[in-house]
């Protein structure tokens, strides 16, 4: 990849490296928990870009936090195969960090148990931020924080269990249900009170989903109300410039990053050298970008140990990777196409490797985005802040229904 200095370098870090629990995190970044996307071959060339921005400054450690997809405590306590596979982690990869989704305190708590005693995990983040329909309908999710002591008694139970082997616990939120049922203030402090070691938020409301634009405004009034422990900002980072300027605007003591870094893993570059100070940034040819492809689509295969099952998993990437580029609408069909690391080869042989990276038609939003929505919720969810015995047996079917890891 070839890093481009396009100003004097800064003369000081934007920000110290970010404490989490026990763990220090040089470049205080966090790659976001994408379902069927941060899986352990993503994370391996998301690590291998944060190392290079990172060095850039002279650091040295973990140079950001790279979070599993969410894996379901139902899943985790049944030990079914494809979540036992998905909570693995690369021998080098420090913290090793997973993320969990819940809506019963005793499996949750029982999950915790499994990634302590087993030493599966170094960090254990719990997902309170999820807009999914099949997830929300049963109250979790981003629906779960409305009722208090349901959300103050899952994050209790597993930071109780974690913190038996010092593993730090973590909160992933949004804004609210929608914008007439917000919750992040009331989750924030009682999170805090219960013990967890940092705060994420997303600053969309689950009826938002993935569309419009980011509430800056409530991750700053989040970092003033909850004191005692770091609160990162999610939402609208689409490049170090967005980060940067989500950090003046709102004070955080960190980012997370989702849909930026899709195609993108050199974000992570860009990334850590922002926050070490200096203004180089990563601005790959076409080759280089498909160089990274091919690197991506290895590391499937090893993590699937299926070379067919890993080109399936690579097509998705392919428009992400080749935003903005003049890669031409037949290839770009064949590759989304592509069942072989051959047939891969082939088509990325094709390509002009000399195409210089196209700038703006580059950047900005990637992946998916829709439109603002109604929650689907369980029936009369919103009456209460409390959890009623009705919706208690809606939680406990929704953890059985939702368990495929």
């Amino acid at each position: 990849m070839t890093d481009v200095l396009t100003s004097p370098a800064r003369p000081a870090s934007v920000l110290p490296p970010l404490r989490i629990g026990r763990h220090v995190i040089e470049s205080p970044v966090v790659l976001a928990p994408m379902a069927g996307i941060t899986n352990r071959a993503f994370r391996r060339l998301c690590r291998e870009y944060g190392r290079e921005g990172t060095a850039l400054g002279g650091a040295s450690g973990a140079t950001s936090l790279y979070v599993s997809e969410m894996i379901t405590t139902r899943a985790l306590v049944e030990r079914n195969p494809e979540t036992m596979r998905l909570i693995e982690h690369d021998p080098d990869e420090s913290p090793r960090s997973v993320q969990l989704y819940s809506v019963d305190p005793a499996t949750a708590r029982a999950a915790a148990r499994i990634i302590a005693q087993e030493d599966r995990a170094d960090h254990i983040d719990l997902n309170f931020g999820c807009p999914v329909p099949k997830v929300t309908r049963k109250g979790g999710g981003s629906a779960l924080p409305w009722k208090r002591d349901l959300f103050r008694a899952i994050v209790g139970a597993v930071v109780q269990e974690a913190a038996r082997r010092e593993i730090p616990v973590t909160v992933k939120m949004r804004t609210g249900i929608d914008e007439d049922h917000l919750t992040y203030l009331d989750a924030g402090l009682a999170a805090e009170q219960e013990g967890v070691a940092a705060l994420a938020l997303h600053a969309r409301t689950a009826a938002q989903a993935y569309s419009g634009t980011a509430d800056w405004s409530a991750i700053r009034l989040l970092k003033q109300t909850v004191t005692s422990v770091p609160v990162l900002g999610n939402g609208d980072i689409w490049s170090a410039e967005d980060a940067l300027r989500m950090v003046a605007e709102t004070g955080v003591d960190g980012v997370v990053v989702g849909r930026g870094c899709l195609g993108r893993p050199w974000l992570f570059t860009d990334l850590a050298a922002a926050f070490v100070g200096t203004t180089a940034r990563v601005t790959p040819t076409l080759g280089e970008v498909a160089d990274t492809l091919r690197q991506h689509t290895e590391y499937l295969v090893d993590f699937y140990g299926d070379e067919h099952r890993a080109c399936r998993d690579i097509r998705k990437h392919i428009a992400w990777y080749l935003k903005g580029f003049p890669a031409g609408s037949t290839v770009r069909s064949s590759l989304a196409l592509v069942d072989s690391i051959a047939a891969l080869d082939t088509l990325l042989a094709g390509l002009d490797r000399d195409a210089p990276w196209p700038g703006e038609p580059a950047e900005g939003q990637r992946g998916r985005a829709g439109s603002p929505r109604r929650v689907a919720l369980p029936e009369h969810w919103l009456d209460s802040r409390e959890l009623s015995e009705q919706h208690r047996h809606t939680i406990a079917e929704a953890e059985l229904s939702i368990s495929g890891g």
